[in-house]
């Protein structure tokens, strides 16, 4: 384990083994709500009603931290705790080979998912919740049941299922034939036909995401949305001439277009 205080995070660089430790899980699962998942780490944000777990948390973590190096932990706690309301990442260390983690969606009707597992993940279960635990009626360590009764709430389902690659999981999807026609049946017009092949419903799934409408949405709504988009990630508006942020906003204007002409054929 290698723990750097940085000026705006404490970074703990750590292997799965300690990451599955039931003092460090308890702490990731306390701030599900307010966590970050990324393809080889996750960033806990600060909560101010959880200031005594995060404490707690930040002993025992100096106290595992010092035994394993054998030094005194006191005057490193007391470094740690001065950095109250930075976030904490935690980091993998090494290069696991991924993992794949089927996650099974089935619509009850247009108002209620049912996601859940064939085994128990705590890792891709807390992902989820952290995306929605505002909408999760009820949930197990192997399922979630979902509230998907507004737009709001599906389009954060979309969201949250647009990733797929946690830590070391990769996660795949699978739903049957009648998901998006169950999820989305307010859309009278609009067209499944073929979409129910799941490479074709991941992309335009995926496609709608990207312009940020819900599935099934107008051509005005869609023309809107990608007007907008295109004006903020045109590359002209870019003010910054790093070449990874010149790739960031040609690529995603030039997945904006894509998008827009895919559903304009498609709604």
């Amino acid at each position: 384990m290698n723990i750097v205080l940085r000026n705006n995070l404490i970074l703990i660089t750590t292997g799965f083994e300690t990451l599955n430790s039931s003092w460090m899980k308890d702490f990731l699962t306390r701030h599900s709500r307010g966590m970050l998942f990324l393809p080889k780490a996750v960033l806990v944000f600060r909560n101010d009603n959880l200031t005594e777990v995060r404490d707690e948390f930040l002993r025992k973590l100096s106290k595992y931290h010092a035994s394993k190096n054998e030094f005194s932990h006191q005057f490193f706690l007391r470094s740690m705790l001065k950095y109250g309301t930075q976030p904490i990442k935690i980091e993998l260390k090494e290069q696991l080979e991924p993992q794949n983690v089927k996650v099974n969606l089935y619509a009850y009707d247009k108002n209620t998912v049912l996601i859940s597992l064939d085994y128990p993940n705590s890792w891709v279960v807390s992902y989820l919740r952290s995306q929605l635990e505002v909408y999760v009626e009820k949930g197990t360590d192997v399922s979630l049941v979902i509230d998907v009764s507004d737009y709001k709430a599906k389009a954060r389902l979309e969201r949250a299922l647009n990733k797929r690659h946690i830590l070391h999981y990769q996660i795949q999807y699978t739903y049957d034939n009648h998901f998006m026609s169950k999820l989305y049946s307010d859309f009278a017009n609009f067209s499944f036909g073929d979409l129910c092949k799941e490479d074709e419903l991941d992309e335009n799934l995926h496609y709608y995401t990207v312009l940020e409408c819900p599935v099934g949405a107008s051509q005005d709504a869609l023309k809107k949305s990608y007007k907008k988009l295109v004006k903020v990630y045109h590359p002209d508006k870019i003010f910054n001439d790093t070449p990874h942020m010149m790739q960031h906003y040609t690529q995603r204007f030039q997945l904006l277009q894509e998008a827009y002409t895919a559903l304009r054929v498609v709604s």
